[in-house]
């Protein structure tokens, strides 16, 4: 199986305050132990590093660096892939929908990828399944 992981879940995974944390905690530990194919976006990782370093400390931003970043299969976002994701931002014209959102979006359609590992709910109106 292959999922795309998102910055809600990583966010989830990392703040032991998270809402979300004990289940993102114990899925995240299911893929790993599986062998699940974990894909993201050089996009998702640069939010990501931004707001754990805001949110939660260097010593969290260390943490998924080390012990994180190495299990994922991360794709560079091209200029094509961008300037889909451009396209589809400008053409929601919706404010909480992000670039990194529908870049992601473009990358998951562009692999083949079905499922999200997202507490955001935007995967979800995009015709993708979740597994929060």
């Amino acid at each position: 199986m292959r999922i795309f992981v998102d910055t809600s879940a990583f966010l989830a995974v990392l703040d032991a305050d998270d809402r979300n944390h004990r289940k993102a905690k114990t899925r995240w530990v299911e893929f790993v132990s599986s062998g699940t194919s974990l894909f993201t976006c050089n996009y998702v990782l640069v939010e990501t590093f931004a707001l754990v370093q805001h949110r939660l400390g260097m010593e969290a931003v260390r943490a998924f660096n080390e012990d994180i970043l190495p299990l994922l299969n991360v794709e560079w976002i091209d200029e094509a892939t961008h300037g889909a994701g451009v396209s589809a931002l400008l053409a929601a014209s919706r404010r909480r929908l992000s670039l990194v959102d529908c870049a992601s979006f473009e990358a998951m359609r562009r692999l083949g990828i079905k499922t999200a590992f997202a507490f955001d709910p935007h995967f979800g109106e995009q015709g993708f399944q979740c597994m929060p």
